[in-house]
């Protein structure tokens, strides 16, 4: 029981309201993956356009560099992770008179240290997970380049000693996982502003945890960068 006096029922509900939102979100967006509705879905169907027109050449310095250029992206944000993870824990050692400068804020519901320290500690558990998701696509990447530069030559292909859709499918589907890495690693961040929220009261938390979740669905199911790979 001093377990869940830690925090307020109001920020109890806030928290589960939050986590229950992003993990059933993220269960509603691998739905819409496999139907082919979101825009990583769609953006699979073109990374697979491109593997085969990789198939087709030789050599295929081209795709190298585009692989190059797609793992420069999570490396950048899991070097973030790194950066705001630092700042965080610095964060940690002087709550007492952060919360105190929160607490004077506008609208800003008082609240403990030990209550600040927790809001902390949830930002430096987002960032984790994300650092993990980012660097797990960094690796991902060079998974793509090896699938790449194993693949058998265009004439091996043509004379038929090696099965092309075969090499092609697991190519596509290694820079499938890379980019659904990359997606999840990215929503974190997304949901790192909703805790801000929770700095000001659980109100405010829960409100911005409704707000973020709207533009996730809105970028990944209905943004104009979906329609025009639909169309």
């Amino acid at each position: 029981m001093k377990f869940f006096n830690i925090m307020p029922i109001a920020d109890w509900l806030a928290m589960l309201l939050f986590f229950a939102s992003w993990i059933g979100y993220a269960w509603y967006a691998e739905r819409g993956h496999s139907g082919g509705d979101t825009l990583l879905a769609r953006t699979n169907q073109y990374r697979r356009y491109w593997l085969l027109q990789a198939s087709y050449r030789d050599p295929r310095m081209l795709d190298g560099i585009i692989t190059q250029a797609l793992s420069t992206i999570p490396a950048f944000f899991s070097s973030a992770s790194i950066i705001v993870l630092g700042g965080l824990f610095a964060l940690l050692g002087v709550t007492d008179r952060a919360s105190e400068l929160v607490n004077e804020m506008p609208f800003s519901q008082p609240s403990t240290v030990m209550l600040f320290d927790a809001k902390v500690l949830l930002l430096v558990g987002i960032f984790i997970y994300a650092f993990f998701r980012f660097s797990w696509s960094m690796r991902l990447h060079t998974f793509v380049a090896l699938a790449i530069g194993s693949m058998p030559s265009a004439e091996s292909f043509e004379g038929g000693q090696f099965d092309r859709q075969a090499h092609v499918l697991r190519a596509s589907r290694l820079v499938g996982l890379a980019a659904e890495a990359f997606n999840s690693g990215l929503r974190a961040y997304y949901m790192s502003f909703a805790v801000i929220g929770w700095f000001f009261s659980p109100q405010a938390f829960i409100v911005a945890t409704l707000l973020v979740v709207a533009v996730i669905y809105r970028r990944e199911f209905q943004s104009d960068v979906l329609k025009v790979l639909t169309d």
